[in-house]
C-alpha cells in the first residue's frame, strides 16, 4: 500500500490541490494528521474532500476541535480565536459533524501510527530533540506519523540519543530518508496549508509500506490567490501575510 500522507490542510483549498496534482497517481491511501480546518478561506470545500478521500485515516487536530466547539479558544491567540469563530459559522452542519466525529490520535493504522502533536498529548508540540526524547519511550511502533508544529522534518530516536530530521532544502522539491534498524521515526510531513518552516511550498510526504525509505515532497501554489480570499473573508490579515514567508 501507497500512502499520501498529510497534515495542516488548514483549509487552503489551493494548496490541497497542488499537492494532489503533484501526488497523482503516487498513493493508493490518504492519512491526514489532523488540523482539516482552521486560518484558511475554504472550511466546507476542504471537509468535504476529506470526507470522501480520506475519512477512515484521519484523525483531529487541535483547530479541528476548536472550530467544530469541541475545545475552549480563550487560550488561542487573537487571531486564531477570529479565524476558529469565523470557520465554526461556515461550516455546514454535515461538516461540524464530521469534524466533532473525528478520532483522536494516536491511530494504529498496522505497520505505523498517526497523532496531531505527541503520543500521550494530542495539544503538544514536538519541536526540539528534548520534546522527542521525552515521548520517545511511548512509541510502540518504528513508524510514526504527526503534525502541529506545522514544520517539515522530525527526529530519529535510538540508543545514542534523538537526531533532528531536516526539512527539504529550498533548493529541492523533494527528499528521500532511508530508514534504519533498530530506529524509531518521528516523521512531520509538514503543513499541506500553512507552513512555518520558512518554506511557503505546500508540504506532504509519500510512503510506500514495507520500504525501507520514505519521501517528502514540497510544491508551489498560487499563494496569492489563498491570500486574496482570506482578505476578501474578512479572516485577519496575519493570516495572509504569513502564507507567503512561510512562517
Amino acid at each position: 500500500m501507497r500512502y499520501l500522507i498529510l497534515s495542516d490542510i488548514h483549509a487552503n483549498w489551493e494548496a490541497l490541490q497542488a499537492v494532489l496534482e503533484d501526488s497523482r497517481d503516487a498513493y493508493d491511501s490518504i492519512v491526514c494528521c489532523g488540523d482539516i480546518v482552521g486560518y484558511g478561506p475554504d472550511p466546507n470545500r476542504v471537509t468535504d474532500w476529506v470526507r470522501q478521500a480520506a475519512s477512515t485515516a484521519s484523525i483531529r487536530g487541535n483547530h479541528d476541535k476548536a472550530c467544530a466547539g469541541l475545545d475552549d479558544i480563550s487560550w488561542f491567540n487573537p487571531v486564531a480565536q477570529t479565524s476558529a469563530l469565523w470557520t465554526r459559522r461556515e461550516l455546514s452542519p454535515d461538516n461540524l459533524a464530521f469534524l466533532r466525529a473525528l478520532p483522536q490520535g494516536p491511530a494504529d493504522l498496522g505497520r505505523f501510527n498517526v497523532f496531531h502533536g505527541s503520543p500521550i498529548d494530542e495539544d503538544a508540540y514536538l519541536i526540539s530533540q528534548r520534546d522527542a526524547a521525552d515521548v520517545a519511550g511511548y512509541l510502540d511502533r518504528a513508524l510514526n506519523f504527526f503534525g502541529h508544529t506545522h514544520i517539515q522534518g522530525g527526529f530519529l530516536c535510538h540508543r545514542m540519543g534523538v537526531v533532528r530530521i531536516p526539512r527539504t532544502s529550498t533548493r529541492d522539491t523533494r527528499q528521500t530518508l532511508q530508514f534504519e534498524e533498530g530506529v524509531r521515526y518521528l516523521i512531520n510531513p509538514g503543513a499541506v496549508g500553512q507552513p512555518r518552516d520558512g518554506d511557503p511550498r505546500a508540504a506532504y510526504v509519500l510512503y510506500e509500506e514495507g520500504s525501507d525509505t520514505l519521501t517528502y515532497h514540497r510544491v508551489v501554489y498560487d499563494v496569492a490567490s489563498v491570500q486574496h480570499r482570506i482578505r476578501a473573508a474578512g479572516l485577519p490579515d496575519l493570516l495572509a501575510q504569513r502564507l507567503g514567508v512561510g512562517s
